[in-house]
């Protein structure tokens, strides 16, 4: 260092001074009658300025900017006051709205060059900091602050040891952030041409302008006059910004080292992939993708038409480029040639008494259905294949029909694949999309197979009566081809474009009634029916299958939960009267649900669901118990009505209506047959009774309501004619019914009973209803002798061939 330093005087002009002359203004009071002490004021947002530095400030506010233009058109010197503006609440720095907003220490600033302008952008401006300054007053006038200011008599401070000390400690910090930050040099660079450096004071302002600490950190340090109380201060901001730069240092070092890791493998990868390529150790990825179809084709026996397409398509991947927008097309469509299981079969199981030990594991009852299933199996076994069998599982929601599939498929040791049809709009989905369009696919059958990996499988159609159709065509009348087993063997998906043999795979559907199935798709199927569960049947599968289930699903041991056979069977009659079991199912869990509660409260207890228990645990009796077959009433009859949901009980009722004139009107929401079925009735009973003057009268006098509830629920079909009939002669005869007896039965105008469908489900919802004697008609005698035993013993059937005959057995 030289013999003179260059030093700052208060009008901002640079003197040379000698060293003893500096030691002899260590006590001289520095002038400050050159700066004015009414500034007007520039708001600060971010970082304050220290004295002794030089900077650019923006004047975006026009009012400011034309006070200042026109301050600099006198060519006077243009002196400003910069004040940082305090944070607010949420930590941001909004434009001041008073002069609270405003910190109290300041710093005066001259103007020593102003850069060119446009009259509607901000003022540019290059200032020189002179001196701190306490602001006095503050005011706002026009959109300006001015203030009257108080400037710092700041004496130079006494060079101590302490202080020297103070000051070599921050330089080499700044060193140190110039090694790690290399953005810092500039700022060294600074320090050396403009600050002496063994001033303390300006050593510690600029040191504090380095850092990036925030606006409030370093106005802490403008505020501060003692001179090592902010040389302290400084030096606290600077290691943390060491060690901040430390950090990012070493964040950038390890980001950099993964980086240069990975490009080193990518590098080594192309290095090796091109020296396998020249030694012939490796291929090029078409190259690869071929001779894996190639592997593929050897595992499966091709028909002679796809072997040949497979071989056409290879060669034109060939000589497609991978960058070719057919390379990807042909590709996906060779994967799905190759992968398809062409002439790999399951080897079947044909142990009938092995099926049947698994048929009778997962299912109690449904004897007709495990029987039909192991004829399947036994034509299997002499045959040697069960090719060409679609089964068709018909009955109410919850009795079973999955899982019997699942079975079968666990019987005959087949893969087993489920989708269901419900919903289904597009044919699409069974025959494919074909290859010309974006993102196509083959059809559901495809996919199956590929996912079965087998050309044998089970497959489920779920829900094949809920089939729909719409502009993209009508899948029921795709699936012709597939459930037909003289077509099936060369099925055709509009995708592969080449044809799968269908015809060894076991199609099994489900569905709740036969009404919307297509009749030329159900001509292909044989229909098995599931009518549904007594009482009875429901306690020993709720005993065998839902509550083990249960047990195993809520974590819970035998011993923890007991449910005897009397109170499921008070569940049952009680909450879940369906034909299927589902209602129970659900039941038992929520009754489950709150035993575990319980089981949590008092660990260790042993629960015994009771009969007084049962309200609490699953809430209002849902069924209530029917007491019109104890105390039968004038005018009601109960009959008997079959449903998609299975069996059910109908109670009939109709009254007479003083109106002076006859008539006749129905209601619940019967559907037409059903409306021409009461009218057919109503018709035959005044013909019935033409002879007998009261009754004659009587319905010459009265309109007759004749109603059917449940209101809500349509309903519709001729099997509640002779129930019709009899509720209106017991109306006209004031006479009820036996106690305990339903019937069904078309009724026609002659006299003469039809028969009807649905006598198993019908003769089920007898038993559920408590029903002890039933009427049918002649013809379904046959019906009912088929039915089992267990189903038939509790019921005592009336066969009658015309309605006098109905008569005779229900009236006495």
């Amino acid at each position: 260092m030289t013999d003179k330093e260059t030093v700052l005087s208060p009008d901002g002009i640079e003197d040379n001074v000698d060293e003893n002359e500096k030691d002899a203004s260590k006590s001289l009071v520095v002038a400050k009658d050159l700066l004015p002490e009414n500034l007007m004021v520039i708001p600060l947002h971010d970082r304050p300025m220290f004295p002794k530095m030089m900077g650019p400030i923006f004047i975006d506010d026009p009012v400011m900017r034309q006070a200042a233009i026109n301050h600099l058109e006198k060519n006077t010197p243009l002196y400003f006051g910069l004040i940082l503006v305090k944070p607010s609440d949420d930590g941001l720095v909004h434009s001041p709205r008073s002069i609270d907003d405003f910190f109290e220490v300041g710093v005066a600033v001259r103007v020593v060059q102003v850069s060119p302008h446009k009259p509607e952008e901000p003022l540019q401006v290059i200032a020189q900091a002179l001196d701190r300054f306490d602001v006095i007053t503050l005011l706002k006038k026009d959109d300006l602050y001015m203030g009257e200011v108080k400037y710092w008599e700041d004496r130079v401070a006494e060079n101590t040891e302490e202080l020297k000390a103070y000051s070599v400690a921050i330089i080499d910090c700044i060193k140190e952030l110039v090694n790690l930050n290399p953005l810092f040099k500039e700022g060294l660079s600074l320090l050396i041409e403009r600050i002496n450096v063994s001033d303390p004071g300006s050593l510690a302002d600029f040191a504090a302008s380095m850092t990036t600490s925030s606006g409030a950190e370093i106005q802490r340090i403008l505020e501060i006059r003692d001179v090592r109380t902010r040389i302290e201060a400084v030096l606290v901001l600077l290691k943390k910004e060491v060690e901040i730069s430390k950090l990012k240092a070493k964040i950038s070092k390890r980001i950099e080292e993964q980086l240069s890791k990975q490009q080193r493998e990518f590098f080594l990868k192309q290095q090796l992939q091109e020296i396998k390529k020249e030694l012939g150790l490796a291929k090029d990825d078409t190259q690869a993708e071929i001779e894996k179809y190639e592997k593929r084709l050897k595992k499966r026996v091709l028909p002679g038409e796809t072997r040949k397409r497979v071989k056409e398509e290879i060669e034109k991947l060939r000589l497609l480029g991978s960058s070719s927008p057919e390379f990807n097309v042909t590709r996906t469509y060779l994967d799905w040639l190759t992968v398809l299981p062409w002439g790999v079969y399951t080897k079947d199981n044909y142990n009938i008494k092995k099926a049947a030990k698994i048929l009778d594991d997962d299912h109690y009852g449904l004897e007709d259905v495990k029987e039909r299933i192991l004829e399947l199996i036994s034509v299997g076994v002499v045959k040697g294949d069960l090719s060409g069998s679609i089964i068709l599982l018909q009955g109410p929601p919850g009795v079973g029909k999955t899982s019997i599939g699942q079975s079968v498929a666990r019987s005959l040791g087949r893969k087993f694949y489920r989708f269901s049809l419900g919903g289904m709009r597009d044919e699409a989905e069974i025959k494919g999309h074909r290859r010309t369009y974006i993102g196509a696919m083959p059809g559901k059958f495809i996919q199956a197979i590929k996912s079965c990996e087998s050309s044998n499988a089970v497959i489920m159609l779920d829900e094949i009566d809920k089939i729909g159709a719409s502009f993209r065509g009508d899948p029921a009348s795709a699936l012709l081809e597939v459930l037909d087993p003289e077509q099936n063997r060369d099925f055709l998906d509009h995708y592969l474009d080449v044809r799968f043999d269908l015809s060894k795979i076991l199609f099994i559907c489900t569905a709740n009634q036969l009404e919307t199935i297509p009749g030329p798709l159900m001509d292909r199927m044989e229909i098995i029916q599931l009518p549904g569960y007594i009482l009875e049947e429901k306690v020993e599968i709720a005993l065998r299958h839902l509550i083990p289930k249960q047990l195993r699903e809520h974590g819970l041991k035998p011993k923890q939960v007991t449910l005897t056979k009397t109170i499921l069977a008070l569940i049952i009659d009680g909450y879940a009267r369906e034909a299927g079991v589902r209602g129970l199912e659900n039941c038992i869990k929520k009754i489950f649900r709150k035993t575990v509660r319980r089981i949590v409260n008092e660990p260790g207890k042993n629960v015994r669901i009771r009969k007084n228990e049962l309200q609490e645990l699953l809430g209002r009796r849902l069924f209530a118990e029917d007491n019109s077959f104890k105390k039968p009433r004038v005018g009601v009859i109960t009959g008997l009505a079959y449903t998609s949901m299975g069996g059910a009980t109908l109670h009939i009722e109709s009254i007479p209506i003083p109106a002076g004139q006859s008539g006749f009107k129905q209601t619940g929401q019967l559907g037409q047959v059903m409306v021409e079925s009461s009218e057919i009735a109503y018709s035959y009973i005044r013909s019935l009774m033409k002879d007998n003057d009261q009754v004659s009268e009587f319905f010459k006098r009265n309109q007759i309501h004749l109603h059917v509830p449940a209101g809500a629920t349509p309903k519709d079909g001729p099997s509640a004619g002779i129930t019709m009939a009899c509720s209106l002669y017991s109306l006209a005869m004031n006479q009820p019914i036996k106690p305990y007896m339903a019937m069904t039965g078309e009724l026609t105008l002659s006299g003469l009973v039809m028969p009807i469908g649905g006598v198993k489900e019908k003769m089920i919802a007898s038993r559920r209803s408590n029903v002890r004697e039933v009427v049918l008609p002649k013809e379904n005698q046959e019906d009912f002798k088929l039915l089992p035993d267990h189903i038939k013993e509790a019921l005592t059937p009336h066969f009658v061939s015309t309605f006098k005959d109905v008569l005779k057995i229900c009236f006495v």
